[in-house]
């Protein structure tokens, strides 16, 4: 019996519209691809196919092989996911699911400074310097100690937002090694 969708392990062209590994919105990756651990992948051993066990779900994989720009977007969306992803009714007060999250106690503050961790893991990949990681981290550790608190800590963190605070470092150092 053939199902629909058989053909998962089947090597595809990396350089064939309909299967670009892009994803994000970019017709093409610029710049090098990185691995999850920021190390560069040499272009031709992606023209190789499939010879190793990887999780590709139809170009949409987050955990792929990205370009620099790509892991940036990425970086950027999950910042915004965590810290202004919505709006509350009748004011201008944007939160995200931190600070929903946050509001279980002990675990919540533990799940949302795992998540702004990784986001500080994504920046160490990219390449980020002790400096803008140190500063990375204390943002963190700010959030990750004041939202500890009960009621207070949530409503700070809710307006500190660490997150985009971490990003915005990133973007900056950046755009200054252009």
């Amino acid at each position: 019996m053939s199902m629909q969708g058989d053909n998962i392990s089947t090597a595809r062209n990396p350089r064939s519209p309909q299967t670009s590994r892009t994803g994000f919105g970019a017709a093409e990756p610029r710049g090098p691809i990185i691995d999850q651990d920021g190390r560069e992948i040499p272009p031709e051993s992606l023209r190789d196919g499939f010879r190793e066990f990887r999780f590709d779900f139809a170009s949409a994989n987050p955990f792929g092989n990205l370009s620099r720009e790509q892991r940036l977007a990425r970086l950027d969306a999950v910042a915004k996911l965590l810290d202004v992803a919505f709006i509350l009714p009748g004011t201008n007060l944007r939160y995200g699911i931190d600070g929903i999250i946050g509001l279980i106690p002990v675990v919540g503050d533990i799940i949302a400074t795992a998540f702004s961790l990784w986001l500080v893991h994504e920046a160490r990949a990219l390449g980020a310097p002790w400096h803008i990681t140190a500063r990375m981290l204390g943002n963190v550790a700010v959030q990750g100690v004041v939202g500890t608190m009960p009621v207070v800590g949530d409503a700070i963190d809710v307006l500190y937002r660490a997150n985009m605070r971490n990003a915005r470092l990133l973007r900056r150092w950046l755009d200054k090694q252009r």
